[in-house]
């Protein structure tokens, strides 16, 4: 989405827009789901638990790290990455806002 265009929508829409994104790759929600079962990872940890290169791991860390979904700490020469809670509370208010908007009506096609 051009950056012209992203101005036709809400803020809220391109929030969720932008968290879907970086969610729209599974390696990106084994990561999550990883993480969230650990409550705490070393990075070589996924590279063992996911079977992924170094590098591939590093990459999807740093997307989910931009966007904010996780947080790392340096502790000696590895990173420690956790789900960031206020972003985690972010994004499961965007997620629940949109799916509560939905009705179900007996007369759909």
């Amino acid at each position: 989405m051009g950056i012209t265009k992203s101005t036709l929508f809400t803020e809220e829409q391109n929030a969720l827009a932008k968290l879907a994104k970086v969610l729209g790759h599974p390696a990106r929600i084994a990561i999550i789901e990883h993480l969230l079962a650990a409550n705490a990872c070393i990075n070589n940890d996924l590279v063992q638990e996911l079977g992924l290169a170094q590098a591939t791991i590093s990459q999807h860390l740093k997307e989910l790290k931009q966007i904010g979904i996780i947080q790392g700490t340096v502790e000696g020469v590895s990173m420690s990455y956790c789900i960031n809670p206020e972003k985690w509370a972010e994004l499961s208010s965007l997620f629940n806002h949109l799916f509560n908007q939905y009705q179900p009506k007996n007369n759909c096609c």
